[in-house]
């Protein structure tokens, strides 16, 4: 060093200031201090020991204190010493080698001189070194006691230090070490003392070289370069990126830090709010503790209880903030208000339970034999997988009222479910808990309504369940309705399996045809026909009238009515299988009697005929309008529709043409098929029914169905209209007061038809007397009630030839 440069070291005589003063790392001690002159030569023998370094690079220029416990390194150290010779530092490859070869150290170091050696309590060595000149090994001469090498010199080129580039370089150097002392806890703050104090260009890059936090093979790559311009450009390299990673470190720590002091600071203020609810005594961990006593008492299968036990464990680790919480409290709060196999004792008094099915439904004998049959099988046995029973049959019937009849004959809980429009799947099997919105289906929520496992449930318009993309309902429903499945029923939401074999299913519907085949397969099908209008007047008197006098506050004494006077309002207002209409007539009348009691009117209890006109207006379907009979080319037919049964007229009449054949009355593709069928049979069979051929070549037929607004379709019109068309081209009148239903076929075959009650009902409301069916519908007659058929003649044909000797006058 030149005589200008001055070596400033620190004497230390306690060896315990060491590790304070050096962080405990090899940070060097500021040293450098004069001008930038050129650096003495110093003379650095051909052969030197070698001093291997596990984790520190010795920088020309730099004073570097390094610790030293292997037996060798002592051992070369204190021979140094002694001597006061040079030795050379160099750093090994891998840190973690305890013997290195020559071939595990790196072949630049630096040739030092030892400005003092401490002793230290565990038998250490702490050698302060003074870097003198970067040297290179050229060949190891030996390595006991110690390593000896051959070296050579290496002087790094010095740049011209008034060159602008370098100058910006170690102001740029500088800058960036103070700012990465700054953004760095670990940097102690002295070194960004030292920077700002040492002028020497030279001495700020080996001193930054040094003592910045970098790796050791950093540090070897700056030591190996080629000069002092190439060093502080790849110094100025590694210290932005180590400022940068510095920033993001920190970036990082505080984003980390910010996190923790919120969860901290919730914890804190959950804690105090569960402290306050436990004084108070309705805190979360109260709430849980009441969950697992009422847990003690449920009647519920083993493993429902293991499950049940699982979740509240789970709750218990959560925080009450959280909107899991709310989900897990919301599903064990279920499982604890289902009643799984809590029921209620039938009532086994069979007469009780036929008295009650009577008191509340006039008629559906066979509805409620079997109700009977259930309830007898249930007290010999004991036990019985429910049936499901499925009413169909016109609005207004009765069905779904039928369902509380029966929950009271049982003295069960009654429950009832919707599925009109019903299209998503998850209705019946409930969500799965991944949302917060998820919920049970509607076979667990009426279960849990109802407080009971075996409640009678009314599945309520089991026809009118639609498909979507959502599932197909009708499906879900199979696992419902089977008793060999529904034992164990899985419900999504609640995840385990539950027994439905205690549950009285009863389903209803209009038209069976729209029930899902293996669904209706599953159900034991119970037709409910409509109403005579004798029975009508039983309901009106015995059901409908009560209910309306009580639902608009009306004394029994101030609105009465006669047999008669429910007939009228039967027969003129009402065209229905069921009761639906009548009721609301009734209502309507209940009201303007109502109003009369309100405004202080005069009165006389009984409803009349000409009271009924006054309030209902006219009435709307008179007995004329059936009665058609004696007319040529008119013929009545009889429909099922699904309000019931109904009759239809089948009109033809030709005009001079060419033979064409028109169909109006908004016909369907079957019913067209039918007048089709019909006509070419006639033409087929002119000769037999007395028919000039002419008469198909120079004349148009047009059959027509009245009531051109409403669709009509089925086959059912068959015969009807082959008795129109034989009765147009022959002349020949149609008897009265006779109607007919069947399907025909080109060879004249009368084939049988469904809704068979229906039409004979709507026939009988008409005021028909003679009724013309198939053969083979022999045995459904057989199936009425004499009450339905009751003032009715039957015919029973095969052919269409049987059919026009009875329907067609001479």
């Amino acid at each position: 060093m030149s005589k200008k440069d001055k070596i400033e070291t620190f004497e230390v005589d306690d060896v315990n200031l060491v590790p304070e003063l050096l962080d405990g790392k090899h940070h060097v001690i500021p040293i450098v201090t004069g001008g930038d002159e050129p650096v003495e030569e110093v003379e650095v023998p051909e052969i030197i020991p070698i001093l291997t370094l596990r984790s520190s690079v010795l920088f020309p220029g730099a004073i570097t204190p390094i610790t030293v416990g292997r037996d060798k390194s002592i051992n070369l150290v204190r021979a140094v010493n002694a001597e006061g010779g040079i030795l050379g530092a160099v750093l090994q490859r891998e840190s973690d080698v305890e013997d290195p070869a020559p071939d595990d150290m790196y072949k630049v170091g630096t040739a030092a001189r030892i400005i003092k050696i401490l002793e230290m309590p565990n038998g250490n060595l702490t050698v302060i070194l003074n870097g003198l000149e970067k040297i290179e090994i050229t060949e190891y001469i030996t390595t006991e006691p110690y390593f000896k090498a051959r070296v050579t010199a290496l002087r790094d080129s010095t740049p011209d230090l008034k060159s602008i580039e370098f100058e910006a370089l170690v102001d740029s150097i500088r800058d960036v070490a103070l700012n990465i002392i700054n953004v760095s806890p670990s940097m102690p703050k002295e070194a960004a003392f030292a920077i700002k104090n040492i002028d020497s260009k030279r001495g700020i890059i080996n001193f930054i070289c040094s003592n910045m936090e970098l790796t050791d093979e950093d540090r070897q790559s700056l030591l190996e370069a080629p000069g002092l311009l190439a060093r502080a450009r790849k110094l100025l390299e590694i210290l932005i990126r180590e400022q940068q990673l510095a920033e993001l470190k920190n970036q990082i720590q505080e984003r980390v830090k910010q996190e923790i002091d919120k969860q901290q600071r919730d914890y804190y203020l959950q804690q105090q709010m569960r402290t306050i609810q436990d004084e108070l005594g309705d805190g979360a961990d109260a709430d849980i503790e009441k969950m697992r006593e009422a847990a003690k008492k449920k009647n519920w299968p083993k493993e429902v209880g293991e499950t049940f036990e699982k979740e509240l464990q789970k709750v218990e680790r959560l925080n009450p903030a959280v909107a899991e919480y709310s989900v897990q409290m919301t599903y064990l709060n279920l499982l604890l208000e289902l009643p799984w196999n809590d029921v209620t004792k039938d009532n086994l008094d069979l007469n009780c339970a036929r008295e009650q099915l009577d008191r509340d439904h006039f008629g559906l004998d066979e509805v409620k034999e079997r109700i009977l049959e259930h309830l007898a099988v249930i007290k010999l046995k004991g036990d019985l997988k429910s049936p499901i029973l499925c009413l169909y049959g016109p609005p207004g019937v009765g069905k779904t009222s039928l369902g509380k009849s029966v929950a009271a004959a049982l003295d069960r809980k009654f429950g009832r479910i919707s599925l009109g429009g019903l299209h998503d799947e998850s209705e019946i099997r409930g969500h799965r808990r991944t949302y917060i919105g998820a919920m049970p289906g509607r076979i667990i929520q009426t279960i849990k309504r109802c407080g009971s496992s075996n409640p009678v449930i009314i599945l309520d318009e089991v026809d009118k369940v639609t498909v979507s993309n959502h599932g197909d309902p009708s499906s879900a429903l199979l696992e419902v309705l089977d008793p060999e499945q529904n034992t164990t029923f899985h419900d999504n939401y609640i995840d385990m399996e539950y027994d439905l074999s205690k549950v009285l299913f009863i389903a209803t519907a209009n038209n069976i045809a729209n029930i899902a085949p293996a669904l209706r397969d599953r159900m034991e099908m119970i037709n409910i026909p409509g109403y005579l209008v004798e029975e009508k007047v039983r309901i009106a008197l015995d059901h409908l009238l009560p209910k309306q006098r009580e639902a608009h506050g009306i004394k029994e004494q101030e609105m009465t009515m006669s047999a008669e006077t429910v007939e009228g309002i039967v027969s003129g207002y009402t065209r229905e299988a069921g009761v639906r209409s009548l009721d609301k007539n009734l209502a309507k009348i209940a009201r303007a009697r109502a109003k009369q009691i309100a405004f202080d009117e005069a009165f006389t209890p009984e409803i009349t005929a000409k009271d009924v006109e006054k309030i209902l207006g006219m009435p709307k379907f008179l007995r004329e309008e059936y009665e058609v009979g004696g007319m040529t080319g008119v013929v009545t037919g009889l429909a099922w529709t699904e309000v019931g049964g109904d009759i239809l007229y089948i009109e033809s009449v030709l005009t001079p043409g060419k033979g064409k054949v028109s169909l109006t009355g908004n016909l369907g593709e079957v019913m067209k098929e039918s007048a089709t069928i019909a006509h070419e049979w006639v033409m087929a069979h002119h000769k037999e029914l007395g028919i000039d051929p002419a008469m198909f070549e120079q004349n148009d037929i047009n059959i027509h169905v009245p009531e051109g607004a409403i669709p009509k379709d089925g086959p059912s019109a068959g015969i009807t209209m082959v008795t129109s068309i034989v009765s147009t081209y022959t002349g020949r009148k149609v008897k009265e007061r006779i109607a007919m239903t069947g399907e025909t076929t080109l060879r004249g075959r009368v084939m049988p038809v469904g809704g068979v009650k229906e039409k004979i009902l709507a026939a009988k409301r008409a005021g028909i007397t003679e009724l013309i069916l198939s053969e083979e519908n022999r045995k459904d007659i057989a199936e009425i009630k004499e009450d339905y058929i009751a003032g009715l003649t039957f015919h029973y044909v095969k052919t269409n030839d049987e059919v026009l000797k009875l329907a067609l006058e001479k």
